[in-house]
């Protein structure tokens, strides 16, 4: 049952998940994950590259439809209530799912997801307000979102007019955060958070998402390699290495591996509506 106290509480969101798996055509992404957050936890999806991290961040994300277990977040059960949890959980960078587009220039995606954000996220009421009063609202918004992120337009070799192609990994990265955070979401989920980054860069992308969580939001962050005063969920159980390469034995060419056709379409409207979402 749902919390009745789902849309109250601290800003941040509880994250909850009890032996929670996830199967897919090829087997097991992730199984037997458990673990309990508070509302502004650091939360480190921790493992090597191909166990299921990415998989674990959308099932608690709302993103991907969980096989087994139970999860929640923020007191809402998941999958019923994916809906409701991709309306409070932004995703930072995500590849094949939220990536930057490298055409773009920063300012363009700052305007593009404020305007999303407005026509989509916003009240009636809001949108009745004259115009001059929702682009100043706006552009406030941008404004927290860039300083909350670390990331200052006017300091990048083109100001604001300066394109995603030519950001530095970690600039990159404070973009995505804060895109994401324009929505002021309860959870910022951010995978491959230390992928590509120099031991400084990696220092600074953790003290990026450490303040974010110390000031209320709760942050699911994708890595190889957690900090110590994260809450760390590992991904690479050994049961589930076990499993998982059972099911790379089981679907080799002219093999079957076990995977109903009902499994293979729910996989497959999974990837689906995280494309969507």
């Amino acid at each position: 049952m749902d919390s009745p106290h789902a849309a109250a509480g601290p800003h941040g969101a509880a994250v909850t998940a009890e032996d929670l798996g996830l199967r897919g055509p090829r087997g097991w992404a992730f199984r037997g994950v458990t673990f309990s957050a508070a509302p502004g936890s650091l939360i480190a999806a921790e493992g090597p590259s191909g166990s299921g991290r990415t998989c674990l961040l959308l099932a608690l994300t709302g993103r991907m439809k969980p096989t087994e277990g139970r999860a929640e977040t923020a007191g809402l059960r998941l999958p019923r209530r994916a809906a409701a949890v991709r309306r409070i959980a932004a995703l930072g960078p995500v590849p094949s799912v939220s990536e930057l587009d490298p055409a773009f220039t920063v300012d363009e995606h700052l305007r593009e997801r404020a305007l999303l954000q407005r026509r989509y996220d916003g009240s009636l009421r809001t949108l009745l307000h004259p115009r001059r009063e929702r682009v100043a609202a706006a552009r406030a918004r941008i404004d927290d979102a860039l300083t909350a992120a670390g990331l200052d337009p006017a300091a990048l070799p083109k100001a604001g007019r300066t394109s995603v192609r030519d950001l530095e990994r970690l600039e990159a990265l404070r973009l995505s955060v804060a895109l994401a955070l324009i929505g002021r979401p309860r959870l910022l989920a951010v995978d491959d958070t230390d992928l590509k980054l120099s031991d400084a860069e990696r220092a600074e992308a953790w003290a990026l998402l450490r303040s974010l969580a110390a000031a209320g939001t709760t942050v699911l962050a994708v890595c190889s390699e957690a900090p110590e005063d994260a809450l760390v969920v590992r991904t690479d159980a050994p049961h589930a290495d076990a499993e998982r390469a059972g099911a790379e034995k089981d679907t080799a060419p002219d093999a079957t591996d076990g995977t109903t056709e009902e499994d293979e379409e729910g996989t497959a409207d999974a990837f689906a509506e995280t494309r969507r979402a």
